[in-house]
């Protein structure tokens, strides 16, 4: 096997489907299905045919992953000039204690991972209907899962554990990690583009609808802001963050919530769209001369700002502070204002670098390296499923 084979990366989420289709390193189709279930609609566009459209799919092809990926085959393969899909990549947010690595997939690795499903309810079961879906629609094609978790999996004790008693962290209730497909494929660029910063003291902030900051020194992580589930830490466009598990037991004893109801409150009505009461869209809060819009992406900028003080005392100081993700890479707003009077840390930006969202917005006087960094990570998940292809 070489790297010339043809690869299918998916992403499935609970409503939607991101795909990208390689062939050898370069992406020849992207594009995503939205509104699965509801108000199916595929947007695509091909590289190589330059050809681009956004349609709806019928209720009926847009009623499960599995019909809409059967929809999708026929347009993929219209694109592939007659090459036969190898591998398919797919993207799970939850590997559990054993997975710290991508592994190829099969029924046994399935139920292991089902057996996650409680860790992840709003990731892992759509990661897994993708999964199966793929496996019916491309039998002959070798299946891999790429771990959001595994990034994580050699962090220090200390970063692991919770002060709980020891059969519960035996058990696997610990502190995982998330984003680290996009933490890695940062790595990588880092390890190219300067090794200085990617052997130092380094925080990448993953900044979007989901949100996450980690600590890594000589390219391992020894920190991170996520931890049993993917609510913990900063607030996200609408998961909570941070939050005292005796609000938890006060909503279930005071208020009558059902385990069901507080996992909905905490997951998908909370973070900026709770606080702002208008929408978990970055951009939509930042145009908005809503005093609770505002209010809300000033607790966002807090609670990344505390982290990152926290990041520096794991490291013992910073040398270089990544922004990526959509809020990361394309908000010059919250970027200037986490770095605001920052001294202490010796960390500065340059306002008209940060305005164009240069790779380095470092200022002259700053003793930190900052940069913009896009993530990719069906990219990383592309050399993942193509070292297993090479494995196998």
């Amino acid at each position: 096997m070489t790297d010339a084979q043809t690869i299918l990366v998916l992403n499935s989420g609970s409503s939607s489907i991101k795909f990208t289709l390689f062939a050898g390193q370069d992406p020849i189709v992207d594009g995503q299905i939205s509104g699965l279930g509801a108000a199916p609609r595929i947007s695509l566009k091909s590289s190589q045919d330059k050809d681009r459209f956004d349609r709806d799919l019928g209720s009926e092809d847009g009623q499960s992953h599995t019909t809409a990926l059967a929809a999708l085959l026929p347009m993929l393969t219209s694109r592939t000039h007659g090459r036969a899909v190898d591998a398919v990549g797919h993207r799970v947010v939850h590997g559990g204690v054993d997975h710290a690595a991508p592994i190829p997939i099969d029924q046994a690795a399935i139920a292991r991972l089902e057996k996650l499903v409680p860790l992840a309810p709003l990731h892992q079961p759509h990661n897994l209907a993708g999964i199966e879906s793929a496996r019916a629609l491309f039998p002959d094609a070798v299946q891999v899962a790429c771990f959001d978790t595994a990034f994580h999996r050699h962090h220090p004790w200390v970063n692991d554990t919770f002060a709980l008693p020891r059969a519960l962290y035996e058990e696997g209730v610990r502190r995982y990690g998330f984003h680290g497909l996009s933490y890695e494929y940062i790595l990588s660029h880092l390890e190219a583009a300067d090794p200085r910063a990617h052997d130092g003291r380094l925080v990448v902030a993953h900044l979007g609808n989901g949100a996450s900051m980690c600590a890594i020194k000589n390219g391992q992580s020894i920190g991170s802001t996520m931890g049993f589930t993917a609510l913990d830490g900063l607030p996200m466009g609408t998961r909570c963050g941070q939050l005292d598990p005796g609000v938890v037991l006060y909503l279930m004893t005071a208020k009558g919530m059902t385990a069901d109801d507080v996992t909905a409150l905490l997951y998908t009505q909370s973070g900026l769209k709770g606080m702002s009461g208008i929408s978990q869209d970055m951009r939509t809060l930042q145009s908005s001369g809503d005093p609770d819009a505002k209010r809300a992406i000033d607790y966002f900028v807090f609670r990344i700002r505390r982290e990152l003080g926290a990041m520096a005392a794991v490291l013992g100081g910073i040398d270089t502070l990544v922004f990526t993700g959509g809020i990361g890479e394309n908000s010059a707003m919250v970027r200037e204002k986490v770095c605001a009077d920052q001294n202490w840390l010796g960390l500065a930006i340059d306002p008209e670098k940060n305005m164009a969202a240069e790779q380095d917005i470092s200022s002259g006087p700053s003793t930190v390296k900052v940069m913009v960094i896009p993530t990719n990570e069906e990219e990383m998940i592309r050399r993942h499923t193509a070292r297993i292809l090479r494995a196998l």
